[in-house]
């Protein structure tokens, strides 16, 4: 479901519209045919989902972020908390400390609101892992934009290097 609805709508033969929407019959119809999955199961996987990925509303569905399809998810700019994180790995280190935090195939840079959630995040991928504090309330200050995705991911452009502090073992644990 992620694949479809965030990145590539078109191998299952679906169209999302400007906001990421698309039929859910329609999508369960692809996810029956090609993995056996009934309209039941899928409805429980946007319900159980521990990251609450999808957004179900009447016969539409979307995933609440994570695109790298061009949409818009029409969301308000919110202020965020002074601090948010970032889990990535420290083989990253040296070209964010240049050029700070870029959304790469995505449409915005994913920051957690506490620790455990960027650990999970960082736990993720391969090698060792570091953790950012984002100076967010400054960055929000100085005009950056922040918005709050439905499942709690707080979204924005670019990070740049000088908002960013790697934290230690000893602030991680």
């Amino acid at each position: 479901m992620s694949l479809v609805l965030r990145h590539a709508p078109e191998e299952a033969g679906l169209t999302l519209d400007a906001n990421g929407w698309t039929d859910f019959d329609r999508l369960c119809e692809v996810l029956e045919a090609r993995f056996h999955a009934q309209k039941p199961d899928v409805e429980r996987i946007v319900a159980e989902n521990p990251k609450k990925r999808f957004v179900l509303e009447g016969n539409l569905i979307r995933a609440a972020q994570g695109h790298s399809v061009e949409i818009d998810l029409g969301l308000s700019p919110s202020t965020p908390p002074d601090t948010l994180y970032h889990g990535t790995k420290a083989d990253f280190m040296g070209s964010i400390s240049e050029q700070g935090l870029k959304s790469q195939s995505r449409q915005h840079v994913h920051l957690s609101k506490d620790i455990a959630t960027a650990k999970v995040v960082a736990a993720r991928r391969k090698g060792q892992d570091a953790i950012l504090a984002v100076d967010s309330g400054t960055m929000a200050k100085d005009g950056i934009l922040f918005f709050l995705s439905e499942n709690g991911v707080w979204l924005t452009n670019h990070v740049p290097s000088r908002y960013l502090k790697q934290l230690t073992e000893q602030e991680v644990s």
